[in-house]
């Protein structure tokens, strides 16, 4: 039913909740499994008006960003060592932007039949649909395929 799942990580232990349901559902399912990080967008600050300073400045925020992508795909590999070894086919992707646009954007290529991702906000009804974390609810209101919302706050 489910054969490509993607699962958003933001490098939390929600994060690896999320995971673990899409390690059990892929066990089931003979599915394959693609772990999303994204590396937030840092903005430049308006203040940088002098063309030098503005170039220095946009200089150290891609290295940052690429330290940060490298180091968060060794963090990803580490997590799905023992998906791998159990023959479930699992890939990584880092990629950076805004999280809530890309997981959109590759979460609607069609690739996928299925999205598990951690939730924040624990609330009780409608008010806890309405207060998810800016993400999730994002996510919610963008994607067409079936999402599962992990409890973040479970302990």
């Amino acid at each position: 039913m489910y054969k490509n799942i993607l699962v958003p990580h933001a490098g939390t232990k929600a994060g690896n909740r999320a995971l673990e349901h899409a390690h059990q559902i892929a066990k089931l399912n003979n599915s394959k499994i693609t772990l999303l990080h994204i590396v937030e967008e840092i903005p430049t600050p308006p203040l940088v008006t002098l063309t030098q300073e503005r170039k220095n400045f946009a200089k150290q925020l891609n290295i940052a960003r690429r330290e940060m992508k490298i180091e968060m795909h060794k963090r990803m590999d580490k997590l799905v060592q023992e998906i791998r070894s159990e023959k479930i086919p699992t890939s990584v992707k880092i990629l950076h932007g805004y999280p809530d646009e890309e997981i959109s954007r590759i979460a609607n290529s069609g690739s996928y039949d299925l999205i598990i991702m951690a939730k924040r906000k624990k609330l009780p009804g409608i008010k806890g649909i309405l207060k998810l974390g800016s993400i999730s609810r994002k996510v919610l209101e963008q994607i067409s395929c079936p999402i599962m919302l992990i409890d973040g706050e479970r302990k």
